[in-house]
């Protein structure tokens, strides 16, 4: 059949289990999945390497990074968003919720003047095809900026937004609570000297106690009016996450404490940590580490955050460290890909992917394992090879 392909001798990674197979696609789908190798001429022999399902990104700045590449650097907005989908699928990530800022912190930054061009980028590139992986938008806001509300009640009524997240970077709290990290950070970041540290902070404070209840309030009633998904963000106490439940949020993103993430699993809220985090072996901020979380069993998805490539390389280091602590061979692996690929998908209301399955879209990853690093050779979405 002209519209089948036959994808054989692979470790086909599914929710629960690896196992040497067969997955046949057919008109965008996954029309089978078996074990055993098929001899057929037609077949692609993946050589005993790794397939794996297309993995789903929830949060990942990247694009601003290919929309500013240099200080005072404006790229031209369409072809920054090719740039950041080259990247993006490169990492095998087949769905990705570009993540946009609304509220820039930044003193010195663009990101406010810089959005309507980027929201418009992106659905201009997902209109006309001109992306490899599928786009959706997740709205970032920082709910202590005074124009995050009007900006947010604006960018909202774009269909592709799917994903919206509150946070309050303001420090003293939550992923800053010892203000020496907050300088820290933000003096690296974005070069401030002594004096404006000082003025930043106290205006910081000043605009967190002014907007950020009021604005959270506003925020999460629109997207659940809308059936929109909503996240928490560095939650730190027991009562952040009371709060952000009660709010009907679903999914805490980078819960900064044990507590926090044992309270999120009490009130049925999905623990997304960066990627990153386990690649490095820990958070750049000096909270939880998500290998401690996961060893818990709190850790429910993983997401880039800053780095596409790690979230597949933390998927397969996270599953030697499951393996080796159940000693078990493979279903660690099996595991840590759904943080990667079918939690995400299903937190975001996706049910038609996220994992090797009959009937789901067949977005898929053939990589090969070299040493503890896996090597992405091929990615298919919805059957067609995009990489």
């Amino acid at each position: 059949m002209l519209n089948e392909q036959i994808l054989t001798n692979a470790n086909i990674v599914t929710a629960d289990q690896v196992f040497t197979g067969t997955v046949v696609l057919r008109d965008g789908l996954i029309s089978d999945v078996q074990t055993g190798v098929s001899h057929l001429p037609q077949a692609q022999n993946l050589g005993g390497d790794y397939l794996l399902p297309g993995l789903v990104e929830l949060h990942t700045d990247n694009l601003e990074k290919h929309l500013s590449p240099r200080p005072g650097v404006d790229w031209p907005s369409v072809s920054a968003v090719m740039s950041h989908d080259a990247q993006i699928i490169a990492a095998g990530i087949t769905t990705v919720f570009d993540a946009l800022s609304i509220g820039d912190v930044n003193p010195k930054g663009k990101r406010m003047q810089q959005l309507p061009g980027m929201v418009e980028a992106i659905a201009q590139a997902n209109a006309a095809d001109m992306t490899r992986a599928e786009h959706r938008l997740h709205l970032r806001c920082e709910v202590c900026h005074p124009d995050t509300l009007s900006v947010f009640r604006d960018l909202v009524e774009q269909p592709l937004v799917q994903l919206v997240s509150t946070m309050d970077h303001s420090p003293g709290q939550r992923q800053f609570a010892l203000e020496s990290k907050y300088r820290e950070y933000y003096v690296g970041k974005y070069h401030l000297s002594s004096e404006q540290m000082d003025a930043f902070i106290v205006e910081q404070v000043a605009n967190s106690k002014v907007y950020s209840d009021r604005y959270r309030r506003a925020i999460v009633d629109i997207c659940l009016d809308r059936g929109l998904s909503v996240a928490s963000h560095d939650d730190a106490t027991v009562a952040h996450v009371e709060e952000s439940a009660g709010y009907g949020m679903t999914i805490a993103e980078f819960p900064t404490t044990l507590e926090a993430a044992q309270a999120c699993r009490r009130l049925g809220m999905s623990v997304l940590m960066g990627a990153p985090n386990i690649v490095r072996g820990g958070s750049h901020s000096g909270n939880i580490a998500a290998a401690t979380l996961a060893k818990e069993g709190l850790l429910d998805i993983l997401s880039s955050d800053y780095y596409p490539a790690s979230l597949l390389q933390a998927a397969f280091a996270l599953g030697a460290q499951l393996d080796e602590a159940q000693q078990t061979s493979g279903a660690g692996l099996a595991k840590a890909v759904t943080t990667v690929s079918l939690a995400p998908a299903r937190s975001a209301g996706l049910q038609d992917r996220g994992e090797i399955r009959v009937g789901l879209r067949a977005d898929l990853i053939h990589a090969r394992a070299v040493g503890t690093l896996p090597v992405i050779q091929q990615v298919w979405r919805q059957a067609k090879r995009v990489f």
